[in-house]
């Protein structure tokens, strides 16, 4: 299966959260596993969890796993990088903000990554005046849509990086953003946990219609969300979307990497290739070149083994990116 040139499969190590919970191994040696491993050549790593110090770790540890990841053929793609907003119970001037984003922004070109990330609209007013350090770095900052966070939705963040017209500034489309139908796996747990039968019934049957959304946000305002699951129901508001590729038709010009969202590997009914085929058929028309990473979200509900999930999960994408079908259907995978 081969992707269109200039596209490159990457694996986040995001993935591997339950592991670097455990802590039998270092973030960083988990994160160069995936490499050593060969499930991906590129990876993406979070600063925060990665090294002590943050929000300016060692260069030195830095550049030893920059070296690490070349002696094994593999680089990391984008570092992702946060601005703590408060300190000390007030929110951070703007001057303040950019203190604490600068080092980030250092550390990621240390580690020889091609770009750092930040959720979409967070580096708001700093975004312009990043613009010269980006350039110094010979970074990319990606600022990261995903969810509800719809073009419609958020229209002054798209058009902020758009006036910027910068290669320096780009778009990372998170394709939670474009699903169908919502995870089996998920619907399951919620019927357990004792969701209301009827808003199962809409969840699963009827995801992308209006009528659904406003059932869910019904529910949450009646205050009869069970405690057990309240927590995963707010997915349903923030980190699943229903938009669709076309949706995405007027930034697609501002995209440079996207993150292939997956929650389980139930693709009985095409749920997780269908947006892939999609947005894969967007991207090649729009011209993207960029990395697409795997990024498993399913984590808060599943305990399924990571390497194995991104393993399966970079052999569906490539798949279904390149336009041809899985030699093998996924089972689905276990619950908890």
């Amino acid at each position: 299966m081969s992707l269109p040139t200039g596209w490159t499969l990457a694996a986040s190590a995001f993935n591997l959260t339950p592991d670097v919970i455990r802590a039998e191994r270092t973030a960083p040696d988990l994160a160069a596993t995936l490499v050593e491993r060969e499930i991906a050549a590129a990876i993406e790593i979070e600063l925060g969890q990665m090294w002590r110090g943050f929000p300016d770790p060692p260069h030195d540890d830095a550049h030893s796993f920059r070296d690490r990841l070349a002696a094994a053929g593999g680089r990391v793609s984008i570092v992702g990088v946060s601005i703590d907003e408060f300190v000390g119970g007030r929110r951070r001037t703007d001057a303040e903000r950019r203190a604490f984003l600068e080092p980030q922004l250092r550390a990621a070109a240390a580690v020889g990554a091609t770009g750092a990330r930040l959720p979409i609209g967070q580096a708001g007013s700093l975004l312009e005046g990043l613009v010269p350090l980006l350039e110094e770095l010979d970074l990319v900052l990606f600022e990261e849509a995903q969810g509800h966070e719809t073009p419609a939705a958020r229209p002054e963040a798209y058009d902020r990086i758009a006036h910027l017209d910068t290669p320096h500034v780009r778009l990372l489309l998170d394709i939670s953003m474009l699903m169908p139908a919502l995870p089996v796996t998920y619907l399951d747990r919620l019927e357990r946990g004792g969701i209301p039968t009827d808003l199962l019934r809409r969840l699963r049957d009827d995801w992308r219609d209006a009528a659904t959304h406003d059932a869910v946000i019904g529910l949450l305002r009646s205050g009869q969300v069970p405690g057990p699951v309240h927590t995963l129901y707010m997915n349903l508001l923030v980190r699943f979307g229903r938009a669709r590729a076309s949706d995405l038709a007027s930034v697609l010009p501002l995209l440079g990497a996207v993150h292939l969202k997956f929650w389980d590997l139930d693709d009985a009914d095409h749920r997780i290739s269908d947006p892939l085929r999609d947005v894969g058929a967007a991207l090649a028309a729009a011209g993207f070149t960029g990395t697409l990473c795997s990024e498993w979200g399913g984590q808060d509900w599943l305990d399924d083994d990571p390497w194995e999930m991104t393993s399966r999960h970079l052999s569906l994408a490539a798949g279904a990116l390149s336009d041809r079908h899985s030699s093998a259907f996924l089972p689905r995978a276990s619950t908890q």
